[in-house]
């Protein structure tokens, strides 16, 4: 059943299921207060971060002025954000939440424990914190983090042009794009100061995108060709208006940054992990309980992937044998499978293609999957792109996530085509599942019958952990019946997760090097070197951030378990899933509560 996201809106805000959670009380004096709190916190933070207006497509009307600016990236502007959220803290903290209804009650706190877990993140003396997000990293600027990439990937994603007044507010925020530049090289220049310098392989990646973005022509930048191409219906010199700034502003500010990583390159080492850097153990206890929105310590997170991994490498192991791959461990036997060419893809532009067909073909598969797993189903509007070219040598392997609010712009999976040896035909499905549907795209949609102060805020645990879910959602709708290697690619995801808190931990905690990192994960799960070499980079620039996958999962599956012991013959499948996913992105704790409430409303 196709909906559009008008349709949906509505349809979710007329109806009530047994199972969901409580909708928002209306007419009670006590909510209505705390919902305007929540308001003008979202008002706020959008001020604060006028590119989230832009990205869920609210940046008109009142806030139409936010169209034209950007987010102070600068130490100062550091500063006022945590005054900020200080504030707002205090005005949460004022709120008797006895006198709340349940959904009005778990907006606040979700809002509180997002600024609260932030403001600790400010009180580290370095690092960027991400308010209501995930990507946390102790480098300001490094191959993953930083304006260079940020900032033109959203100005040609997220940024509309309908109009002059849009092509006007781009070339405004083009004009502040190097005056971001700059507030970051500052700040990394302070961090050097402190002793904190990132390691050396990881300003080898930065450097180099850089170095090449910078040894291009201005002209050819996506910056402006991406303004040239949407506004050839209106009139006026943008093109030539947008190469200007480039290359008499954006240029310069491009060479200072390279000059501040240049001089921290000549002073890095090889160590990877957040242990040799000034604070850095007090750092990663932060990031991993930012992460999983937990207190689970490094060793207990390390425990917990390799006993979870171990599992899922026995049912893995019990497939490969019924395929015929007896001799060698899983890890072994799972490379092998990943070389065999049935399953890889001709690293050419033919190969990309495929990928690209094969990604589409899961897509629609699953779609028609989605009124077996939920009574309320979301648009699921997704549009597949691959991770651009200047950024691929950095970036993940994928990601997604929705799109506005108003449907105008879809929901996204990029993907990483660097080169085809990352993927295999069995682990693509599950990719599918795990970015767009019902994975980010699905889940973030759910999210815009929240109140907007939900929409712009995340719990990495929850919204990682629900696209495992996800993962596990195409198993159980059938996606693999029938083809047991396209099961193994799923358990071998799952598994890849479990990996990833033994390596995040190994690295940050256990003082494990890069390449001790990149041997243990490729030989244990079976990937490609060139997958995990990307993935243990990752790691290493955002630390925590990795655990937060399986912790999430986890911990959704064991209050699946509980309500289904709870409520025996009236648990629901669907309405399980409706309880999780529209309860909005939350804490681990919180959604243990919004379990609860859902297994009482069952039980009546």
């Amino acid at each position: 059943m196709d909906l559009t996201r008008r349709d949906w809106i509505a349809g979710a805000a007329a109806s009530t299921l047994a199972a969901a959670l409580p909708v928002r009380a209306q007419g009670t004096a006590p909510d209505r207060a705390a919902e305007a709190t929540l308001s003008r916190i979202a008002e706020a933070l959008l001020a604060d971060s006028p590119e989230g207006a832009s990205s869920l497509g609210i940046d008109t009307g009142a806030r139409a002025a936010l169209k034209s600016r950007l987010a102070d990236r600068s130490a100062a502007g550091q500063r006022a954000i945590a005054d900020h959220l200080r504030a707002h803290v205090a005005a949460l903290k004022s709120i008797d939440a006895a006198t709340l209804s349940p959904a009005t009650r778990t907006d606040v706190d979700v809002v509180r424990t997002a600024f609260e877990t932030a403001l600790d993140g400010f009180a580290l003396p370095y690092g960027d914190v991400a308010v209501g997000g995930w990507r946390n990293t102790p480098y300001v600027v490094i191959q993953n983090v930083g304006a260079y990439l940020d900032i033109p990937r959203f100005l040609d994603s997220d940024h509309s042009i309908a109009n002059r007044a849009d092509a006007e507010a781009y070339l405004a925020r083009l004009e502040d794009f190097p005056v971001q530049l700059d507030g970051e090289t500052d700040r990394v220049r302070a961090a050097s100061a402190m002793g904190v310098v990132a390691p050396d392989f990881l300003l080898d990646k930065a450097l180099g995108q850089m170095t090449r973005l910078r040894a291009s022509d201005p002209a050819t930048w996506d910056v402006v060709t991406s303004i040239g191409r949407r506004t050839k219906d209106i009139p006026g010199d943008w093109t030539g208006r947008a190469t200007t700034i480039a290359k008499e502003k954006v240029a310069p500010a491009l060479d200072r940054q390279i000059a501040a990583l240049r001089a921290d390159r000549a002073r890095a080492t090889a160590d990877a992990g957040m242990w040799a850097q000034p604070g850095g153990d007090e750092w990663y206890a932060w990031g991993l309980r930012a992460s999983t929105t937990t207190r689970m310590t490094p060793d207990e997170v390390h425990a917990m992937g390799r006993e979870q991994l171990a599992g899922l490498q026995a049912q893995m192991d019990t497939i490969l044998k019924t395929l015929g791959l007896t001799r060698g461990t899983v890890g072994e036997r799972m490379t092998a499978l990943g070389k065999d060419a049935r399953f890889t893809f001709p690293n050419d532009d033919a190969g990309r293609a495929q990928i690209m067909t094969l990604v589409q073909d899961r897509l629609a598969d699953i779609r028609g999957r989605m009124p077996r797993a939920f009574g309320t189903l979301a648009p699921g509007k997704v549009e597949v792109r691959r991770i651009p070219v200047a950024e691929e040598a950095g970036a993940p392997g994928a990601y997604g996530g929705p799109g506005s609010i108003d449907g105008k712009v879809p929901g996204r999976m990029w993907i990483n085509l660097r080169t085809t040896d990352i993927w295999t035909r069995y682990s693509l499905p599950t990719l599918v599942y795990h970015e767009s549907i019902p994975g980010h795209v699905w889940q973030g949609e759910y999210t815009f019958r929240l109140p907007l102060v939900r929409s712009l805020l995340a719990f990495n645990a929850f919204s990682e952990g629900w696209a495992l879910y996800a993962e596990q959602l195409g198993d159980e709708l059938g996606a693999y019946d029938g083809d047991p290697v396209g099961r193994l690619g799923y358990l071998q995801s799952i598994a890849f997760r479990a990996c990833r808190m033994v390596v995040d931990t190994g690295l940050h905690a256990k003082r494990w090097t890069r390449q001790q990192a990149i041997d243990w994960f490729a030989q244990t799960n079976g990937s490609s070197v060139d997958e995990v070499s990307g993935e243990v980079d990752r790691y290493c620039s955002w630390p925590g951030q990795a655990c937060g996958y399986k912790v999430g999962h986890s911990e959704i599956n064991r209050l699946r378990g509980r309500a289904q012991a709870a409520l025996g013959a009236r648990y629901d499948f669907r309405a399980f899933n409706d309880a999780v996913v529209q309860g909005g992105g939350v804490p681990m704790t919180v959604l243990e509560r919004n379990v609860d409430a859902f297994v009482a409303k069952r039980r009546g």
